[in-house]
């Protein structure tokens, strides 16, 4: 793991030396940032245009730097948020400076670089974006920033447990958000083994992030096939800029503690570093939803309360049998009966913990005044329940990741290495259902599943011999089997010491832990040529590849590691015209897949800029996108028992859909394409008056090969079984046991595979934001997501659109008293269809009230801070099968020492 992150240090260091010049003159330059009222202005940015020298102020809003004047003026760019930016132009040291900046309270002055891959104003980004500041982000309530994003239109944030959360633009959510990219300074943090973005968990600690901003839409042009939704990306806080010390503390419900602390400092003029730690742990969300499963996952369910048993949605290890021909009571003949499983506070158990801990070291060297050469690395683990094809507890799960960058003003160098592991983590599925499994005693061959069945079908015949109808003979057996000794005990030292074993164990068919432990290493590289003083070219290109490993318990790798890579190059035009107000872009990007055709991402988009100051701004674009399978679509080889997923990227399955739990018609699943989307966005973004800012778009987007999942009854080489073989299996869909005949070739099978019709879908968003005065801003936005399931022909395939039809936020904040901030947000969505491989239901509406309150002692840089999230404990179920994520109230204290 450390040889490909040395080697990078050895190539960023040996052309950071290439390029390094000699050192330039430099003298002092100091002064003051004020308000326009003379209130100083602790933390303002203060940047010399074209470098990468900068600073901040301290508590008294006084900074201090170094500029060169060999070549002539310099302009300092500065800047705080809620402010607008001034550029003050020096042509000789000055040490009295005093710059006074005048309120914005509506942020339309905000720069990004995201949308374009380069600096440009929020105004006239060719597609829609959000931009929070680090201000805002520190105002968001605890513990997973990202939760708080909700807040934002168009953004749609689902929580599987305290700090297992995914985001997603535009429909299509899921707790992996794959049809988004989540980067850290432009570097991606998922999971290579399960290509997941876990929430914040692998992301910056709150107190280092300078901004997140979030494209909404297909970004594949510049991004790359996955970046098909949107992108997040979060910016850290530059060394040279803010220094000094800060230390965050906070704790409240659950037994929250959240504690971070960031040490930043800058020596001599050239050399910077930053150490940036975080740890959380609280009492975790657990989910508790003991409705049946629905049919479309588990086509044999009785419903909920039979007394035949049934399989609940958050119980694990409800085995079931299929009451075979021969018994004696033709009534039970071909019914299902199902074993009770384990609830998920039972499985958990001790591990109901959530934890988070993140250490961020980084070093930054000057090698000019517009290079900058950046190594840096981040160790993560965490613990957090996970849903997809099941529920899995991820114990410690954690990445390691090496990062470099060598960039200039106008070109930039980046690599990275990042290996995931699963240390404690576990299936709970699997976990259930191996203890129902399990002999009742050494050297035994009976289960407690087959000691439940036989106590079942023994009570029932002895019944029905004393004249009980079918029902009340039905009921009398479970009552027996449901009160009696019948299974084992969850609060008994065999059950512990079973649980531990199987937890423990990694091994396929036995274990329930899972092993993935893989790496990706990719690098990317950028340059913008400047053609004109009106027109640029952006060239750039990427590399990742990654190495897949499980040792065969999530893929087929015992062998060796599965390798698959990917590569592209993009480029962007951008031309402006009639004094700079209209503004044209053309991007295209070429990827290569190892597994699949080469795929052309085009965008065109055009910004047209009205008023005096540009403050109207119209756009319009046309975007294409490819999406990629995940890892797991791709390679996946997990028996989860009642079902065996499988990639499909091979040739393909042929086998028999599932009709009433008995093999129907023929089912013909080609292999795996490249996921298509086409997209048409209008949209305006401006200030309507000083005090009042507009932000509203429309879309319509066409998907093509859309991917989805499939269960139908198969063999796992992919041919089709054989009559023979079907009634061997005897369908599968309701074995004697789960475990018997795993190795069988005929299984029910679940495979990831493209739509054969398009898929369409179409939505607004709507924004206001209000300022009366600095300590009442009002702001408000509504956002509409519509799928046109019309045009989905086949009932089998799941879309998984799982997207709120309406969606609206209503918030106030400001400053009140000079020192005293408050934010207060009300968030609302309707209820509508939820659906994973692992549940498929329908969500309530749900709604959450946040706040936030804080108190800076400027003086001492002290500030309290206290607050919480869904703070009326409202329903808040926002993944089907996931928890009710409920009330949680803090209080804290944050510390800044330049």
């Amino acid at each position: 793991m450390r040889k490909p992150y040395y080697f990078l240090v050895f190539l960023l260091l040996l052309l950071g030396q290439s390029l390094a010049g000699r050192a330039q003159e430099s003298a002092a330059v100091s002064g003051s940032v004020l308000t326009d009222t003379g209130q100083p202005l602790p933390g303002a940015t203060i940047f010399i245009r074209g470098t990468f020298i900068g600073t901040s102020t301290n508590r008294d809003g006084s900074f201090l730097m170094r500029a060169d004047f060999s070549n002539g003026p310099v302009t300092l760019a500065v800047s705080f948020v809620g402010y607008v930016t001034r550029e003050v132009t020096l042509s000789q040291p000055d040490n009295s400076i005093r710059v006074e900046l005048k309120p914005n309270a509506i942020q339309t002055t905000e720069v990004i670089a995201s949308a374009s891959r380069k600096e440009e104003n929020i105004l006239q980004a060719p597609v829609t974006v959000e931009k929070v500041t680090s201000q805002q982000v520190m105002q968001l309530p605890p513990p997973d920033v990202q939760v708080g994003l909700n807040q934002f239109k168009g953004i749609d944030v689902n929580g599987t447990s305290m700090l297992m959360n995914s985001l997603s633009t535009r429909g299509f959510n899921s707790p992996k958000s794959e049809r988004l990219i989540q980067l850290t300074d432009y570097f991606d943090t998922q999971s290579p083994s399960l290509n997941i973005n876990s929430g914040n968990l692998q992301g910056l600690p709150e107190i280092d992030i300078e901004s997140i901003e979030i494209i909404h839409g297909p970004a594949s042009a510049l991004y790359g096939a996955n970046a098909f939704n949107g992108v997040l990306l979060q910016n850290s806080k530059d060394p040279f800029v803010t220094e000094g010390l800060t230390l965050r503390v906070r704790g409240g419900g659950r037994s929250l503690f959240d504690g971070q602390l960031r040490y930043a400092q800058r020596i001599g003029e050239k050399f910077a570093f930053k150490v940036t730690g975080a740890y959380l742990t609280a009492d975790d969300w657990l989910a508790n939803n003991y409705s049946a499963t629905d049919r479309r996952v588990e086509s044999r369910n009785n419903a909920a309360g039979s007394a035949l048993g049934y399989e609940a949605v958050n119980r694990y290890g409800d085995v079931a049998f299929t009451v075979p021909a021969n018994y004696p009571v033709a009534d039970l003949r071909g019914k299902t009966l199902f074993m009770p499983g384990f609830t998920e506070q039972t499985l958990v158990g001790t591990d109901d913990r959530a934890r988070s801990l993140k250490v961020q070291p980084s070093v930054s060297y000057l090698l000019t005044n517009s290079i900058k050469l950046t190594v840096g690395g981040s160790y993560s683990r965490g613990t957090a329940s996970y849903q997809s094809s099941s529920r899995y507890r991820f114990k410690d799960f954690g990445t390691n990741q090496y990062h470099g960058e060598i960039k200039g003003s106008r070109w930039f160098v980046r690599g990275q290495s990042v290996q995931d592991f699963g240390n404690n983590s576990y299936d709970l599925n699997l976990l259930g259902s191996f203890i129902q499994n399990a002999p009742i005693a050494a050297g035994t061959g009976t289960t407690y599943a087959q000691r439940y069945f036989g106590t079942y079908l023994n009570a029932y015949a002895v019944s029905r011999a004393k004249g009980q109808t079918d029902e009340q003979a039905q009921q009398a057996a479970s009552d027996l089997v449901n009160q009696g000794p019948y299974q084992l005990d969850p609060n008994s030292a065999e059950f512990r010491s079973l649980r531990s074993q199987i937890t423990g164990d990694a091994t396929p068919g036995r274990g329930a832990r899972l092993n993935p432990s893989s790496l990706l290493n990719e690098g990317n590289a950028q340059y913008n040529f400047r053609l004109a003083e009106t027109a640029d070219l952006i060239v750039g290109g990427a590399y990742r590849k990654f190495r897949l490993g499980s040792n065969g318990n999530l893929f087929n790798d015992v062998e060796n590691r599965i390798q698959n890579h990917e590569v592209g190059g993009y480029a962007q035009l951008t031309k402006k015209w009639l004094d700079e107000r209209v503004k044209v872009a053309l991007a295209g990007r070429v990827d290569e897949f190892k597994n699949f055709k080469p795929a052309f991402s085009p965008r065109a988009s055009v910004v047209y800029s009205v008023g005096a100051t540009r403050q109207h701004n119209f756009r319009a674009s046309f975007g294409r996108a490819f999406r990629s399978p995940t890892q797991l679509d791709q390679y996946i080889q997990l028996d989860v028992k009642q079902v065996l997923l499988l990639g499909n990227v091979d040739n393909g399955f042929q086998g028999y859909r599932i009709t009433n739990g008995r093999p129907g018609a023929e089912i013909d699943l080609a292999t795996l394409k490249l996921e298509r989307l086409s997209s048409y966005e209008v949209g305006y973004k401006g200030a309507l008056t000083e005090q009042l800012a507009f932000d509203v778009n429309y879309y319509r987007n066409y998907y093509n090969d859309f991917i989805g999942a499939v269960r139908f009854i198969g063999n796992r080489d992919g041919s089709r079984p054989t009559t023979a073989q079907l009634m061997t299996e005897a369908t599968r869909v309701a074995p004697e046991s789960p475990f018997q005949e795993a190795t069988s070739p005929t299984r029910v099978l679940q495979v990831w595979t493209n739509a054969n019709q398009q898929v369409s879908t179409q939505g607004a968003a709507v924004g206001l934001t209000y300022a009366f005065a600095p300590f009442l801003k009002v702001a408000a936005n509504y956002t509409l997501n519509v799928q046109d399931r019309f045009e989905v022909q086949d009932a089998d395939f799941q879309t998984y659109f799982n997207t709120p039809k309406h969606k609206y936020n209503v918030g106030a904040s400001g400053t009140a008293l000079t020192h005293l901030s408050y934010a207060l947000n009300y968030r609302w969505a309707q209820g509508h269809e939820y659906g994973t491989p692992f549940a498929v239901g329908q969500l309530a509406d749900y709604s959450v009230t946040d706040a936030y309150l804080g108190y800076n002692f400027v003086k001492t840089g002290l500030t309290l801070q206290g607050g919480g999230s869904n703070i009326f404990n409202a329903n808040n179920i926002q993944v089907y099968g996931g928890p009710q994520i409920g009330r949680l109230l803090y209080l804290g204290l944050q510390l800044d020492i330049k």
